[in-house]
């Protein structure tokens, strides 16, 4: 008997040497299985579904909201009030407000930073009301008060 590469195990051809011309076995009952279908049989297993989303999501970064001074919140309240004054004589001030996004899924958030023009400050509700251009006719935008960390305008340096 002939030893293989190694020169320890015997030699494969030698082995199978009566079977190895024989004709490949097809099924009489069964249709034959293409290629990408064998192929399949082979491809990686998710075993734990949904969990490269929740490690994908745990990864996902949100910011903390910053917690305002009692100097900046008065700063913020004398804007939102000169604000309002404008609006009482009819005008609709622009304005650039940057305030806190609360995240859905998880802890923090984001913050966004918006231009528009102001079409209220609800002082009761505690909503600023933009008037959002986009979309439909009338549609707006509320900004809760208590999650504004900036608001700009060219009103507060006449």
């Amino acid at each position: 008997m002939t030893k293989g590469i190694s020169g320890k195990e015997p030699d494969p051809r030698v082995i199978y040497a009566d079977i190895i011309d024989l004709p490949h076995h097809q099924s009489p009952t069964r249709p034959h299985m293409s290629l990408y279908d064998r192929a399949a049989q082979f491809a990686p297993f998710a075993a734990l579904t949904g969990y490269d989303d929740m490690v994908t999501e745990e990864a996902r970064i949100v910011d903390n909201k910053i917690e305002l001074s009692e100097t900046e919140i008065d700063r913020l309240n004398q804007n939102l009030s000169l604000i309002a004054d404008v609006i009482e004589k009819g005008e609709k001030p622009k304005v650039t407000v940057t305030y806190f996004v609360p995240d859905q899924l998880k802890a923090g958030g984001r913050y966004e930073t918006l231009t528009d023009r102001v079409r209220k400050v609800d002082a009761l509700f505690g909503k600023l009301i933009l008037e959002q251009k986009e979309g439909t006719a009338g549609s707006h935008k509320e900004i809760r008060i208590a999650d504004i960390l900036e608001i700009e305008s060219n009103l507060f340096y006449s």
